[in-house]
């Protein structure tokens, strides 16, 4: 195990810099400096970040545009026929401008109720939770409620590893060179890995799953492994390890090559 977290660490200091962000949605929340600002754009980040990293960072650019200067106040001040409009004919992948419109709408709802997304996700969450699943349960709901955003946003209930959701918490929960944090209580110890592709190739890889299915068991599985090295903070190595894989000049057998010795 120790000779496992060397090379991992190995890894971390390696690529674990911002230079390695691009191309990822990720990258939107380094031009919001306030935290009211940068947990409604790595939301709605998040909530887009599937397909081809080229269309998510398109898409995201468009909707976080019409948003400027300020996406708080954008959703404050905005009457829902007026967002409607504002993204009238908006389509990607499934999702459609009412799908839009109502996780937009849905935000601005939780914010005029809770103040922030952080205080929603207090509600439904506690320092005793083994994982941040309550407190994610409880903020879908609270935006989903009366609602339909489609596939832009996953149910926590349901056997869907929730990788977009799971990406969102990371980015706001930890807080290092990359990942530009924020949300001050939540603990990074109860973060679950953002299971795609590429995490759970890796998973199978360190031997910490033999799951056939990329649902939530077989994130919560790889995420054990991942807090038996590192029990305070079993997300660190995300964002290093998925950059074999998604960026063309780090493939996954080059990963293999550093780990599999």
């Amino acid at each position: 195990m120790d000779s496992l977290k060397h090379k991992l660490d190995s890894i971390y200091s390696k690529y674990n810099k911002r230079e390695y962000v691009n191309p990822d949605p990720l990258l939107f929340l380094y031009d919001y400096p306030e935290k009211e600002n940068r947990e409604i754009a790595g939301f709605i980040a998040a909530c887009c970040a599937y397909g081809r990293v080229e269309m998510i960072m398109k898409t995201v650019g468009h909707i976080l545009k019409k948003l400027q200067p300020c996406p708080f106040d954008y959703l404050m001040n905005r009457a829902r026929k007026d967002i409607a409009n504002d993204f009238k004919g908006f389509q990607y992948r499934f999702a459609k401008e009412a799908h839009l419109t109502s996780l937009l709408w849905g935000i601005r709802e939780v914010l005029n109720r809770f103040s922030s997304l952080e205080n929603c996700f207090y509600a439904g969450w506690s320092h005793n939770d083994e994982t941040v699943l309550q407190g994610l349960t409880f903020l879908s709901e609270q935006i989903s409620e009366n609602r339909s955003p489609g596939h832009l946003l996953a149910d926590p209930k349901k056997k869907s590893a929730c990788k977009r959701s799971h990406l969102f918490l990371r980015w706001m929960v930890r807080k290092d060179l990359v990942d530009p944090g924020g949300w001050e209580k939540a603990d990074p110890s109860q973060l679950i890995v953002p299971l795609d592709t590429h995490m759970y190739k890796t998973g199978i890889m360190l031997g910490f799953t033999k799951r056939k299915s990329q649902d939530i068991k077989t994130a919560l599985e790889i995420t054990q492994g991942f807090r038996a090295i590192l029990p305070d903070d079993p997300v660190k190595y995300d964002f290093c390890l998925t950059r074999f894989g998604i960026r063309k000049d780090l493939s996954i057998d080059h990963l293999k090559k550093r780990i599999i010795k």
